[in-house]
């Protein structure tokens, strides 16, 4: 099991053990944007891990004051009296980074900077930026997060989002990112580039903060994943995991199964992560070594 969340998108995405999406929530992270360092109010990058659990059997809207319930429940009248109070309501899901040097130890330790996973007012508004560094939550949705989640569950928080579409709608931009990657850098041919398939297939795209698309990847109507994409500054920051993450959703929605690909050699252990076996031996494809992969 692991967590998302996406900064450009202010979403949480909740994923089982074999990558396939569980649940999507509205959230609101920090208004001053992202960062590491203490004293920023910013919501740090990276990955982090739930390192505890606070607040369970608790009613709904109790204040949480340095993790410890006040005796107060969150109501109108109560949030007039204390107009200023940053509210920390009904369940907190402490993160602690587990990268050295990025969100663990020094000044940019997220746990000592006590970011939370956290309940906020019904009034607070959600999909958009708005904290002082942590990811709040509606109550009902911190409540459901936090009865499905163990200790430990990994979280990643992202810089880029998914958009899911048809090549209509999303073709002019994957084809940059194929281009730069499949043409231009894996030297595939054009004329085997460009095929049939994209205009029946669904397309998912991924965007950075500034709205620059970074990936892509797409799914046939008969549950072949293909086209995957990532741009090389992109790499190793959890860019393809969410494309296939969201490509398996896709296919999951339309009752495909099984899934299929045809995996770049190198790429098989990546793709063993998601849930997939490689089959078969290898073949050439567009000159490059590749195997059957089903899930």
């Amino acid at each position: 099991m692991h967590i998302r969340i996406s900064l450009p998108l202010q979403t949480l995405e909740l994923f089982d053990e074999r990558s396939n999406l569980l649940a999507t929530y509205s959230v609101s992270t920090a208004k001053n944007g992202a960062g590491e360092q203490s004293g920023s109010y910013c919501t740090p990058r990276g990955r982090h891990i739930i390192r505890a659990k606070i607040g369970a059997g608790e009613t709904a809207n109790t204040v949480f004051k340095r993790r410890r319930p006040t005796g107060e429940i969150w109501s109108p009248e109560l949030a007039a009296q204390f107009p200023n109070r940053d509210w920390i309501l009904t369940r907190i899901l402490w993160l602690s980074g587990t990268e050295p040097g990025k969100n663990r130890l020094g000044t940019v330790d997220t746990m000592r900077r006590y970011i939370y996973i956290h309940g906020s007012p019904d009034t607070v508004a959600m999909g958009t930026p708005g904290s002082i560094g942590c990811v709040r939550m509606r109550n009902r949705d911190i409540i459901e997060l936090f009865d499905r989640v163990p200790v430990y569950t990994p979280v990643d928080i992202v810089e880029f989002g998914l958009t899911s579409g048809t090549w209509a709608e999303l073709g002019a931009l994957s084809r940059s990112v194929r281009e730069t990657v499949f043409i231009i850098e894996q030297g595939v041919p054009k004329e085997l580039e460009w095929d049939e398939f994209d205009a029946v297939s669904r397309h998912v795209i991924a965007r950075d903060s500034n709205g620059e698309v970074i990936g892509t990847g797409r799914l046939l109507p008969d549950g072949h994943i293909g086209r995957m994409a990532v741009l090389a500054a992109w790499r190793g920051k959890q860019v393809g995991r969410a494309l296939m993450e969201r490509l398996i959703a896709e296919a999951a929605q339309q009752q495909l199964r099984p899934l299929l690909l045809h995996a770049q050699v190198q790429a098989i252990g990546f793709y063993e992560k998601l849930g997939f076996v490689a089959e078969g031996t290898t073949f050439m494809e567009a000159g490059i070594p590749h195997r059957l992969m089903r899930r």
